[in-house]
């Protein structure tokens, strides 16, 4: 799974990074438009105070233009409050930077006025700061530069409009043209490739973290909570223990020691994620997992004894497929546990209280290949399932208990008699 994740990392983008990265585009886009709001509002009030002191500075043409702006830039925010699919977001990016660079070169071209030096100065702050603030594909940056290149050299030398300016060379004025749109275009490539570096290396620190912990603790964990310490009232504990391994694995090599485990625990695993439960941990062959936390649910007893009963038939599935005469002994308890996040390096989701105690005494003053439940379990369950009453038992650190041995589900017929 990890490989196949990593290998999507370096060639196709997942689904998840193209929702990322298309939220992200729309939040860079809405935010460049808001500075750029800002500032022609400035203008505009430079322009209000000109034409307030009835200065020679004021341009009826220059004021048109900055309102038509912010007329476009207002509609814009309006257009973005909603999500907007990543193809509607670049064309919304290409007719702002046209009507920003394209517009007011347009003004300089019907006054005349056009001044090379100052165009230059213009597109490399405007083309900066569009890779800066809304880093789209580089493609749509370049397809927006040469849009304003285009309209400037073909109108200008249609119209007979210096192109050049007088106090530079035409091939130093190109020279910082190119080198302006390049870095701006490098840039935006470059930080591509970091932003779905970095997203790809959180979502796998993430999926890290949701294997160890369950996600509403990872949440809160990331969220620096210093402390992760709950208490539960009702829950189903089960301790299993895999009988015969201990033996086994002293005449196995390593690699098969470790395979076979993997291969008996893996489907433990899914087993865990069908009933929807929560795994704690494994302690050399031994499995813990628990039922009604950290989300409470009220059939938690039922979900352990399904999933007990689910290992039982996993282990002879594997005893069949690998020729092994495995068997596996669990125990269960229901009662209050107490839940938190323990240590600062390899730190763990951990279960603590009489219960986890009592649970794993079930499984170790158990039978081979049979789940023996403490009473508190049986009451939960006897309605449902057929039980054989083992007696009164001595447990160590709890004295003599009355326990039983889960067998299996009542079926519809039984229940008639």
């Amino acid at each position: 799974m990890m490989f196949s994740f990593l290998k999507r990392q370096r060639g196709l983008l997942t689904p998840e990074y193209q929702l990322w990265r298309q939220q992200f585009m729309q939040k860079r886009l809405s935010l460049g438009m808001r500075i750029a709001f800002f500032y022609f509002v400035t203008l505009l009030g430079e322009q209000l105070v000109y034409l307030l002191f009835r200065s020679t500075q004021f341009s009826q043409i220059w004021l048109i233009t900055i309102l038509v702006i912010l007329t476009g830039l207002v509609y814009g925010l309006n257009y973005l409050k909603k999500i907007r699919p990543p193809i509607q977001i670049s064309l919304v990016f290409l007719i702002l930077s046209w009507t920003i660079t394209i517009l007011i070169q347009l003004v300089d071209t019907i006054g005349k006025q056009v001044k090379p030096d100052m165009i230059l100065i213009w597109w490399m702050v405007t083309f900066f700061s569009q890779a800066t603030l809304v880093p789209v594909r580089w493609r749509f940056h370049l397809i927006s530069q040469l849009g304003g290149l285009a309209y400037y050299f073909s109108v200008n030398s249609a119209l007979g409009i210096e192109i050049f300016p007088d106090d530079m060379p035409a091939i130093s004025w190109l020279i910082n043209i190119f080198w302006t749109c390049f870095i701006s275009n490098l840039s935006v490539y470059l930080y591509e490739k970091l932003a779905k570096s970095e997203f790809y290396a959180r979502s796998t620190s993430e999926k890290l973290l949701l294997n160890i912990l369950p996600e509403s603790i990872a949440i809160r964990l990331k969220d620096d909570e210093n402390t992760i310490a709950d208490s539960f009232t009702d829950v189903t504990v089960l301790f299993a223990d895999i009988v015969g391994f201990t033996q086994l694995s002293s005449h196995l090599p390593p690699d098969q020691v470790v395979g076979f485990l993997n291969q008996i625990f893996s489907r433990f695993d899914r087993l865990v994620e069908i009933h929807q439960l929560e795994k704690i941990k494994t302690i050399g062959d031994a499995y813990l997992v628990v039922s009604g936390l950290p989300y409470p649910r009220v059939d938690h007893a039922d979900a352990i004894a399904n999933m007990a009963l689910d290992m039982q038939k996993a282990i002879a599935d594997f005893n069949q497929e690998t020729e092994k005469n495995l068997s596996i002994r669990i125990g269960i308890h229901t009662g209050p546990v107490v839940a938190g996040v323990i240590g600062l390096k390899k730190f763990a989701y951990d279960l603590w209280g009489d219960t986890v105690n009592t649970a794993s005494r079930m499984e170790s003053h158990g039978i081979a290949g049979k789940i023996q439940v403490s009473e508190a379990t049986y009451d939960r369950l006897k309605k449902n399932y057929n039980f054989e009453e083992r007696g009164a038992i001595t447990i160590k650190g709890k004295g003599e208990m009355t326990t039983y041995l889960l067998l299996g589900q009542k079926n519809s017929e039984s229940e008639k008699f």
